[in-house]
């Protein structure tokens, strides 16, 4: 298991994480300086390269600044630059951190935080540095149902509830960018909210901010196991503490969500 740092933040006006989180807007939760809601980064320490698995180890690239270059190939042109402002929270305290995909030759391909959902670019190693984790989150759509392994073991399984017919939540490779407090821990979101690397597929924006897919708490239990949020992912405000506090997941932990029966399978599974 891959130990893990704290970093802290606050849950920012532009609700970025959280934005398609209910079936109807929901209020922007205010930042307050009294509170310090923890964010669990990967150990910023050289790694060997390991491509992202279902269920085995997979790295986590941090970027050494606040924005990274992005190539649409090793060696090949800039294809667009992602700044910590434009995709977190709270950038001037939570790192920039990627899912690596695969490398080359001093290059790493990794899954990007952006629009579309899925897509990927190519940084320089020299740029980052590596963390791995043998954590992983797999999600089931229709059996609504999260569960997290450390390597090949399932830690811990919860029931959830997901995106309504009109707004669903999206299948794909995603991992988590960062981790936010509300205030309100018995609010709308719970006591904590993974913000995803994914977008809702059909808002463009919402609640004011971006329609980022999150996995978070919620205020209304009798949900669980129902097709009733925006896009975001609900579960018990006990069982995503326990996630937070006892089992830690790192920013970069890959989340896996399949609208089948069967768990999704990466390309190295």
């Amino acid at each position: 298991m891959t130990q893990s740092t704290r970093w802290f933040a606050l849950v920012g006006t532009a609700a970025l994480a959280l934005g398609a989180c209910s079936a109807e807007p929901e209020p922007v939760v205010t930042p307050s300086p009294s509170i310090t809601p923890a964010i669990t980064a990967p150990e910023v320490t050289e790694a060997p390269f390991e491509g992202p698995e279902v269920r085995g180890v997979s790295s986590i690239a941090t970027a050494l600044g606040s924005s990274i270059d992005v190539y649409d190939a090793p060696d090949g042109q800039v294809q667009q630059t992602v700044a910590a402002e434009d995709v977190l929270t709270a950038p001037e305290a939570t790192p920039l951190v990627f899912l690596v995909k695969d490398d080359a030759d001093g290059w790493l391909e990794v899954y990007l935080p952006v629009r579309p959902n899925g897509s990927t670019g190519w940084v320089r190693t020299g740029d980052v540095t590596l963390a791995t984790t043998d954590f992983s989150v797999e999600v089931s759509l229709v059996d609504f149902e999260l569960t997290v392994f450390d390597g090949q073991d399932a830690v811990l399984t919860t029931p959830i509830s997901v995106g309504r017919e009109d707004r669903p939540t999206p299948g794909g490779v995603y991992y988590i960018r960062e981790l936010l407090q509300p205030p309100d821990p018995s609010g709308v979101y719970g006591p904590y909210a993974y913000g995803l690397s994914g977008y809702s597929p059909v808002l463009d924006e919402f609640n004011g901010g971006q329609a980022v897919i999150g996995l978070h708490g919620t205020d209304e239990p009798e949900s669980i196991g129902q097709y009733v949020s925006s896009g975001c992912i609900r579960l018990p405000n006990d069982t995503i503490t326990q996630i937070v506090n006892e089992v830690g997941l790192p920013l970069g932990t890959p989340v896996l969500i399949s609208a089948d029966a069967e768990p999704l399978a990466s390309e190295n599974a």
